[in-house]
């Protein structure tokens, strides 16, 4: 024999399982928000917060991307210097150097002088000693022997949205290093090394 319910017990089962539906529905999103705001203050607020300084880029030949704080007013951040050290690694071997903190505050000053938050695209960060003699004998001579990149204090970048001349006069501007000028190659070299033009 089969037990039916009265139809007025029906609806208001009926009626309480489409509330609970709904609050379920409700809190679900409530988490997933909960989550996507985490997962964006994980990422941003440190960016905006003052005293805060970071950077983003793309390299061109790994394809990878990397968005950061690395400082925090006097205070270089290890794990965030660690993982620029990867990022900038020599694309042809894999080694990882280590890339001179004020490098970074080159470039982050140059994005401030030219009013940009775009992401610097590189075309070259760290090269290790056996990277560096194979270009220079393949490259006509446009590599130094003894070139900064081996040092990590130098980096050849482009910036989004802005002329290729407009970055090399952002960077000469500040007088804080090297500025090489490669319009056929569409980059700039910045480096931490003494004052110099080309």
């Amino acid at each position: 024999m089969t037990h039916q319910h009265p139809p007025t017990d029906r609806r208001r089962f009926l009626h309480h399982g489409a509330r609970w539906a709904a609050a379920t529905t409700a809190a679900a999103a409530t988490l997933g928000g909960l989550a996507s705001a985490s997962a964006q203050a994980a990422r941003a607020p440190a960016a905006v917060a003052p005293g805060a300084r970071g950077l983003a880029l793309a390299h061109t030949h790994t394809r990878e991307q990397i968005a950061l704080v690395y400082a925090h007013d006097d205070r270089y951040l290890p794990s965030a210097l660690g993982s620029l050290n990867h990022f900038l690694r020599d694309h042809y071997t894999g080694d990882v150097g280590q890339i001179d903190p004020r490098l970074f505050d080159l470039l982050h000053r140059v994005r401030q002088v030219l009013g940009s938050t775009a992401e610097y695209e590189v075309i070259s960060g760290y090269r290790c000693p056996t990277t560096n003699n194979r270009l220079r004998n393949t490259r006509g001579g446009g590599v130094a022997q003894r070139s900064l990149h081996m040092e990590g204090q130098a980096i050849d970048v482009r910036l989004r949205g802005v002329a290729l001349a407009d970055l090399r006069d952002a960077a000469l501007s500040l007088r804080a290093g090297g500025v090489g000028f490669y319009p056929r190659d569409q980059f700039v070299h910045l480096d931490t090394g003494r004052q110099r033009s080309w």
